[in-house]
């Protein structure tokens, strides 16, 4: 119980510190971060029900006003802006990750990388883009097009995923409680 506690406020706090790499906004108004690698990582690491716990002491903490957002954003004020789909969705693509890197019993970058496209891509989407497009008033395919030019750099994200949970694995294979 105390592990499980530990390691989830530890991957809270990797999503925050990746918060720290400079974002780079684009027209919509959803900038490109790396706090999406860390919710892949929740995933594939801590598993399903360990990594959305602790995407949702992230999203938590930011609700409360800590500026933990790229960027130094917090507070209420985010859940009203055009990322709030993808917000709301962390916790969600974390379960997702986590629960194929722990149902796929192949190799454990293979199905961390399958995790990391379904929960960190496929999921993290069906949430990020309506919300997105309900934000700025747009149309669902006009959305779809705005958040276009992050699939590239979320594709290489779940690559790093699979590649970071397979060596973490290889070097502690007690860390990853998806595979345990």
């Amino acid at each position: 119980m105390e592990r499980n506690v530990t390691m989830i406020a530890l991957f809270a706090a990797l999503i925050a510190v990746l918060g720290l790499v400079p974002k780079i906004d684009l027209i919509s108004g959803v900038p490109i971060t790396a706090q999406s690698l860390g919710v892949m990582l929740c995933g594939t690491v801590l598993g399903a029900r360990r990594g959305a716990l602790a995407v949702l002491l992230f999203v938590f903490l930011v609700a409360l006003g800590l500026p933990l957002l790229s960027g130094g954003r917090g507070g209420l004020g985010v859940f009203a802006g055009p990322s709030v789909g993808y917000i709301v969705g962390f916790p969600f693509a974390a379960f997702v990750a986590g629960w194929v890197t722990e149902q796929w019993r192949s190799g454990v970058g293979l199905s961390a990388f399958a995790g990391a496209i379904l929960g960190g891509i496929v999921v993290l989407y069906a949430f990020g883009i309506p919300g997105m497009a309900l934000v700025l008033g747009k149309s669902l395919p006009e959305a779809m097009l705005l958040a276009a030019p992050f699939l590239a750099g979320d594709i290489i994200k779940a690559g790093l995923a699979g590649f970071i949970t397979s060596g973490i694995a290889r070097v502690r294979p007690d860390m990853v409680l998806s595979r345990s």
